[in-house]
C-alpha cells in the first residue's frame, strides 16, 4: 500500500505541473506573439519482479512479465511554434513575421535575444527599440523629423523626409532562425536566447531561405485556443483528483490492515 501512496504522489505532482502549465496560458492569451506551451509526460522506472520468458517449468517459459511501475513526472516542456493570427493596428512601427524566424535584439547587459514581439516603437535617439527598450537589430536610425517609415516584406526599413518624396534607407531589420526552435530559452517578455538544443542563429532577409516575411502595421495573436486549454484544464482537474482518491483507497486499506492486527 505504501508504494500506492508514493505513486498516486508523482501523478499529483505531475498533473498539479500540468496545471501551472496551462494556467500559464491563459493568463498569456492576449500576449503579442506568445506561443502555446505543453507539458511532456513519461512513465518512471519499473520494479521487474518476473521477466517475460522465465522459465515456469523445465519446457514452458513464461510469455509475459510481471512489473510494477513507480509512477508518472514531467520530463519537459515543448512550446508549440504554429504561428499566430496577424492583427492590423495602424501602428507604422508595428511588424509581424508571416512565417518562420525571429527579430533579434539586443539587451540592455548586450545579450543577444531574439523575439517575435514586433510592437516597435523609436527611442530617443530614433532607434527602432522593443517595448522594453531594447535595440532591434538592422533597424537603423530614423531621425526626428521623418513623415513616413515604410518597412517592406523583406525587412527593409525606409522613411521620407517633409518636403521630399525620395524613401531613404534606415537599415534592414537581422531575422534569424533556428534548427530547432523548440529549444530556445525563454527570458520572459517575449525574448529567447538561444542553446546547445537549439543550435546557433542562422541569419537570412526576411522572405528568402525559408524565412518568414516582415508585415507591417499588424502584430501577431497569441496561439493559444482558449477553448483548449480550458478542456485540458477540466482533464488535468480529474486526473489531479482520480490520483487523490488512490491516496485516500489506500489509506483506508493501510487503516484496515492495522485495525486487523488489534
Amino acid at each position: 500500500m505504501l508504494r500506492s501512496l508514493w505513486i498516486a504522489k508523482t501523478g499529483m505532482d505531475s498533473q498539479q505541473f500540468n496545471l501551472d502549465v496551462i494556467t500559464n496560458n491563459l493568463a498569456n492569451s492576449s500576449t503579442t506573439a506568445f506561443k502555446r506551451v505543453q507539458p511532456m509526460f513519461q512513465d518512471l522506472l519499473y520494479t521487474t519482479l518476473r521477466s517475460a520468458g522465465s522459465a515456469s517449468n523445465a519446457q514452458n517459459l513464461l510469455p509475459t512479465g510481471l512489473q510494477i511501475g513507480a509512477g508518472a513526472a514531467v520530463t519537459s516542456t515543448e512550446r508549440n511554434n504554429i504561428q499566430g493570427g496577424l492583427i492590423q493596428t495602424g501602428n507604422q512601427l508595428d511588424v509581424a513575421i508571416q512565417g518562420n524566424g525571429y527579430f533579434q535584439i539586443q539587451l540592455a547587459d548586450g545579450t543577444l535575444a531574439y523575439t517575435r514581439n514586433g510592437q516597435f516603437s523609436k527611442s530617443a535617439t530614433g532607434q527602432i527599440v522593443t517595448m522594453q527598450g531594447n535595440v532591434v537589430a538592422g533597424g537603423g536610425v530614423i531621425p526626428a523629423n521623418a513623415t513616413s517609415i515604410t518597412i517592406n516584406q523583406a525587412g527593409l526599413v525606409q522613411y521620407t523626409l517633409q518636403g521630399n518624396t525620395n524613401a531613404i534607407q534606415a537599415g534592414q531589420l537581422t531575422m534569424a532562425n533556428f534548427i530547432n526552435p523548440a529549444g530556445l530559452q525563454a527570458l520572459g517578455g517575449g525574448n529567447f536566447i538561444p542553446t546547445p538544443a537549439s543550435g546557433t542563429a542562422q541569419n537570412n532577409i526576411a522572405g528568402s531561405n525559408g524565412m518568414g516575411t516582415t508585415n507591417q502595421y499588424y502584430i501577431e495573436q497569441s496561439n493559444v485556443n482558449v477553448a483548449e486549454e480550458l478542456v485540458n484544464l477540466i482533464a488535468a482537474q480529474r486526473a489531479y483528483e482520480i490520483n487523490t482518491r488512490a491516496v485516500t483507497a489506500s489509506d483506508q486499506i493501510l487503516q484496515r490492515v492495522s485495525n486487523m492486527g488489534q
